[in-house]
């Protein structure tokens, strides 16, 4: 984390002043963008104007032109909004990253419905569970500014495949504390699991209840080893997962971590059967979907009786 990281700053902000100071640094890393934030790096472009590559509205080739740098030994950023980042070029992510066995950092703003008067083009619930089907892939879901840097930090140093995703939401402070889980709270009736940018609204929801409260901000590698650990201190194996994004998404890696301890498994997160054609707030969809802080505490009531 960094002291010089205030509340009002937002984790785009951050992602971009941390790729333009490691891009002084670090002559492998080069930015891919497709509009989206151009202004954000004209700084980096003035210093480095041959290592950020304005594509333009093509955003299939934003992600064939970042398999090409990474082919050639540089560190590509990929970055746009998540629908144009993960499902229009999916068959890129795929083909010219994942065959290829080639890494880059894709880097997606907007969350699951952080902007929802642009309407349903700009909306990506389904993001991580497409990364579930290909293999290699480390996701990142932060839920405060000042938990990106220490997220994106080695992922610029790597060679591997990452994939961060940012939202204009955010926690009242950073909860993360390494790459797996962090305690906020413990209790003896059952384990909540909040990934990113929904801790806060659990930590309101579960006030009064016996529960252990998990945070994760990396998700793959799912840590199964800190669920494990945090079962074995309650009473009974209840687990209630909820994510800022499809719901159940993180299901498989639950069953997996308890596949030898019978337990019980509440998902939460962006519904699966309901089609939102109403644009309103983020705040609303977290109603419609049950992820705001009422919506969640009576899920867990029910749940654990």
């Amino acid at each position: 984390m960094t002291s010089t990281i205030t509340t009002a700053t937002t984790m785009r902000e951050v992602f971009a002043d941390t790729v333009t100071a490691a891009m002084d640094a670090d002559p492998r890393i080069a930015v891919v963008l497709a509009e989206i934030s151009k202004d954000a790096f004209a700084p980096a472009a003035a210093r480095h104007p041959e290592r950020v590559i304005n594509v333009g509205i093509r955003e299939q080739l934003m992600v064939s032109v970042g398999g090409g740098l990474a082919l050639a030994g540089l560190r590509p950023v990929v970055h746009t909004y998540g629908p144009f980042l993960v499902e229009r070029p999916f068959e890129q992510i795929k083909l010219d990253l994942g065959h290829q066995d080639v890494g880059a950092v894709l880097v997606s703003i907007g969350g699951s419905y952080d902007d929802p008067v642009w309407g349903r083009t700009h909306q990506v619930p389904g993001d991580v569970a497409l990364f579930d089907t290909l293999p290699g892939w480390t996701v990142h879901s932060p839920g405060h500014p000042a938990e990106v840097p220490a997220l994106l930090t080695p992922a610029l140093a790597g060679d591997d495949r990452v994939y961060l995703r940012l939202s204009t939401r955010t926690n009242a402070e950073p909860y993360a504390n390494g790459p797996g889980f962090t305690t906020l709270r413990q209790g003896r009736r059952g384990v909540v699991i909040a990934v990113g940018t929904t801790a806060d609204a659990v930590l309101a929801a579960t006030e009064g209840q016996d529960v252990t409260v998990l945070y994760a901000a990396t998700v793959r590698p799912f840590d199964g080893e800190g669920l494990r650990a945090a079962i074995e201190e309650v009473d009974r194996p209840d687990v209630i997962l909820v994510e800022p994004y499809l719901r159940g998404t993180s299901a498989l890696q639950v069953t997996d971590a308890l596949r030898r301890q019978p337990h019980r498994l509440l998902p939460l997160g962006v519904s699966r059967d309901t089609e939102v054609r109403s644009y309103g707030t983020a705040e609303e969809h977290d109603v419609l979907h049950g992820l705001d802080a009422g919506g969640i505490s009576k899920a867990v009531r029910e749940f654990l009786g």
